[in-house]
């Protein structure tokens, strides 16, 4: 007999990750790990596998279309926010937080070709953000956040 998938999009981010045992997985918790939303999730809930795939590549279609130099997106991952939730620095001295930790986005880390940072990318139905950071995260820095569709 074979096993269900934990998570409900077939992808291995249930397996994958290290809070498992925190969340619950997302079969478990029908699409809210850690009392969240995964973006995965709820647009299988909406629309399908159809629509699943549909918003994953037109996510990766929007980032490149950025025309930020040095960045080519080819896939996106399901990522947690707690993961990729950095505090970014204002130039008034406060710091912000732009993600919710117990969500689940869309995401990867792209290399700056000729730097020490990495562009980190995360996305849901309404924001992209892209940002830049050092290795770990560190010295992150806002290159674009805005509302998809504008």
């Amino acid at each position: 007999m074979e096993k269900m998938a934990e998570s409900i999009c077939g992808m291995d981010c249930c397996n994958e990750c290290g809070r498992k045992e925190d969340c619950g997985g997302c079969r478990k918790t029908d699409g809210h790990p850690f009392g969240g939303t995964c973006v995965a999730a709820e647009s299988i809930r909406q629309g399908g596998m159809d629509a699943f795939w549909h918003l994953k590549n037109a996510l990766i279609s929007e980032f490149n279309a950025l025309g930020i130099p040095g960045l080519r997106v080819d896939d996106l991952n399901l990522l947690n926010g707690f993961f990729v939730n950095l505090e970014y620095p204002l130039a008034n001295g406060q710091s912000v937080k732009l993600l919710e930790d117990n969500n689940v986005y869309w995401g990867n880390q792209i290399e700056i070709p000729g730097s020490d940072r990495c562009y980190g990318l995360v996305a849901d139905e309404q924001y992209l953000l892209v940002c830049d950071y050092k290795c770990n995260g560190t010295e992150p820095r806002i290159i674009c956040y805005r509302k998809r569709g504008g």
